[in-house]
Order: structure tokens, then sequence, then C-alpha cells
């Protein structure tokens, strides 16, 4: 092979440059004996190219799997429903009341205006009654 060509060849392989027939030739020139001498440091590179191809790895990977306990995750979950749902369940309960006690103060406010509408009528029919029993002079009934 001609040493020019090899050369010209190597420069494209340092480019990355080189078509895989190309890097074939090369490999090819690289694993013979008859290297020139200004070439021979590219001649190991080749070599270790060729004989790690065929290296294989055997030993097992030993991966650490971080499992979860889901079983104490569950019962986690669980509390915190559970806990949120009592508390939901008291906050309503104390809206409820509330709103209860509002209506109820409510109904007594309208309760007291209306008797003292009753008491206020009561009082016009008392004065009415007390002023007629002055005109006409009647004793007042005794209540047995």
């Amino acid at each position: 092979m001609e040493l020019a060509n090899i050369e010209k060849l190597l420069e494209k392989y340092l480019n990355a440059e080189t078509t895989i027939a190309e890097e074939k030739t090369l490999k090819s020139y690289f694993l013979s004996d008859n290297v020139a001498p200004h070439l021979q440091e590219y001649q190991a590179l080749f070599g270790y190219f060729s004989t790690n191809k065929s290296e294989r790895y055997t030993k097992t990977i030993q991966l650490k799997s971080r499992k979860l306990n889901w079983k104490w995750l569950s019962v986690a979950a669980s509390v915190v429903l559970l806990v949120s749902v009592y508390t939901g369940y008291q906050s309503n309960q104390q809206r409820k009341a509330e709103r209860i006690y509002l209506e109820t103060q409510m109904a007594f406010s309208m309760l007291a205006v209306n008797l003292n509408k009753g008491n206020d009528a009561i009082a016009v029919l008392q004065h009415f009654e007390d002023t007629k029993n002055k005109i006409f002079k009647q004793p007042k009934k005794v209540k047995k």
C-alpha cells in the first residue's frame, strides 16, 4: 500500500471524515507488520480497537433497589384521611349549630316584636275600657 495514501487516510481519520471502507483499510494496514516507523504510534490505537472489540463484561451488576414500604404509606394516608374527615365533620357541625342559633335568635326577636305589638294593643284596649267605665260609671267587675 502506498505510504502517501495511508497518510492521507490517517489525516482524514483524525478529522473524522473517513468512510467505513477507508477505516477498514487503515485497520488492516496498522495491524500488519510493515508499518512505517513514523506511524507506529497509531499501530497501538488500531490494535487496541481490534482487541477490545472482542472483550465482554461478564460480571453481574448489583443494583440497589430502594423499596418503599407501601404498607406504612397506606396506613399514614388513611390516618390523614380520617383526621381530615373528622375535622371536616366537626367544622360542619359547628357551622350548622351557629346557623341554628342565629335562626333561633331571629325567631325570638320576631316573637318579641309581635308580643310587644300585642301588649301595645292591649294597653290601648285597657285605656279604652277605663274611659268607657268612667263615662258610663259602671263598677269594675271582679273576677272570680
